[in-house]
């Protein structure tokens, strides 16, 4: 996996867990700004998931298996995709706090795809 790559993910993504935390402590739901920032972090995530099926396919392996390696790798990808949608049905300031919620679900998510891969 690239280094840079997944810290730029979870930085990424702790910015918009902030981002989205500030509006919901001013009790403010989610706003189109913050479906802007979902969609950068998103692409990051599909930059990294095509990136690690590249290196998959090229060869290379994780340590800690392929299987779970994917898991991970999809789990990534789609953590704040759903929390979008999910904050879509709730226009409230929990709407926000899902979206949080989910960014630094992917922070983490990053973490271990890190240890899994062996950094």
């Amino acid at each position: 996996m690239l280094d840079a790559l997944t810290v730029a993910v979870a930085a990424a993504a702790l910015a918009l867990a902030a981002w989205c935390g500030f509006a919901a402590y001013r009790d403010q739901p989610t706003k189109d700004w913050h479906f802007i920032g979902m969609a950068v972090v998103t692409v990051l995530a599909l930059a990294q998931l095509v990136v690690g099926l590249v290196q998959l396919g090229r060869g290379e392996k994780p340590e800690q298996g392929v299987a779970i390696f994917l898991a991970y790798l999809a789990g990534a990808f789609a953590a704040v995709p759903a929390a979008g949608f999910l904050s879509l049905s709730e226009r409230t300031k929990w709407g926000s706090v899902t979206v949080s919620a989910g960014a630094v679900v992917l922070a983490v998510l990053e973490v271990r795809l890190y240890d899994i891969w062996g950094g």
